[in-house]
């Protein structure tokens, strides 16, 4: 009896890649042929997230040349993000993996993902990186202190050096679907699902063309959203701070009581009286601007606006 062959949907995120995905599909198509001929069907399913070069184009090409080849064009740019969710929405495999297109998820890794969870029981299979060679050290610094940061603030546990990249049962995958929040961050949406994964270290590799659309800021508010999103921490220290405040002066109301009384009034000095209240106010506007960013996302989530916006794909 004819059994159908099982399927690996490859979800490839691009923004600005018209020089890297030529070279990413080639690559992929020699190592589906190397280890997977036979074996396992594949599609690719590539997101265009708002590019302005020739990226759509290629896609189009290569969806010309090759039935397995599928694309999602959305109106704008919405983020990396909602494109991993639009392309695991796509996927209609019983595997699915999360790549770039720059080559830095290396896709010879693949076969041996896919043997860990045929073979050893596994419901995903991870990829984290041991080192960061190539990156700025100050970018690998804060990375490195990010996830000290927020493996101590979280309840869930955030693997330092983790890829997107990954290998996904099906049933891995609908359980991210259904998390339909419109601030993502799925690192932590990974872990939070939980299920028996699996991890392969691998050392960095560079960009194999093009260049990174991740600048210093774009990845601090990306920290930003992904402690918000996975803990509330933040709140209860900048309760804290408020309440340490409220004692020290308390303190310092008893003892200037206690000082005029025992002493007289002196004469009060008013650059000390200044530092004191800048440095208080500056306590208070750090608070309120961590309340700010928790309401901000709630603001957001209210909203229910769509997590993107599809201009076009290749049933179109």
């Amino acid at each position: 009896m004819y059994q159908k062959m099982e399927k690996i949907s490859v979800v490839v995120s691009c923004y600005n890649e018209e020089k890297a995905l030529p070279l990413f599909y080639e690559e992929m198509e020699r190592v589906r042929k190397q280890d997977f001929d036979g074996i396992v069907d594949f599609e690719y399913i590539f997101v265009d997230d708002g590019s302005k070069d020739n990226t759509l184009q290629i896609m189009k090409e290569l969806h010309s040349k090759d039935s397995k080849v599928r694309y999602v064009s959305f109106s704008r740019n919405f983020g990396k993000e909602a494109a991993m969710y639009a392309g695991l929405e796509a996927s209609k495999g019983d595997y699915v993996t999360l790549m770039d297109a720059d080559l830095q998820d290396p896709p010879a890794l693949l076969k041996q993902m896919y043997n860990a969870i045929k073979n050893e029981g596994y419901d995903s299979v991870g990829t984290r990186r041991v080192t960061r060679k190539g990156e700025p050290p100050i970018r690998s610094f804060f990375a490195r202190m990010f996830y000290k940061i927020i493996n101590k603030m979280s309840s869930i546990e955030m693997v330092d050096g983790a890829r997107d990249y990954r290998l996904m049962k099906r049933k891995v995958v609908d359980a991210i679907i259904s998390l339909k929040e419109y601030n993502r961050y799925s690192k932590g949406l990974f872990s939070f699902v939980g299920f028996k994964t699996k991890w392969i270290e691998y050392e960095n590799v560079e960009r194999v063309a093009g260049e990174t659309k991740w600048s210093f800021w774009k990845l601090f508010k990306y920290a930003l959203e992904g402690i918000t999103a996975f803990s509330t921490t933040p709140l209860i220290l900048s309760s804290l701070l408020g309440l340490i405040f409220c004692l020290v002066a308390f303190i310092a109301i008893i003892f200037i009581i206690v000082r005029t009384l025992a002493f007289g009034d002196p004469t009060p000095g008013w650059p000390s009286t200044i530092c004191i209240v800048v440095f208080v106010s500056g306590i208070q506007l750090f608070t309120i601007g961590i309340i700010g960013q928790y309401l901000s996302k709630t603001y957001l989530e209210v909203k229910k606006r769509p997590i993107y916006i599809v201009r076009e794909t290749e049933n179109d």
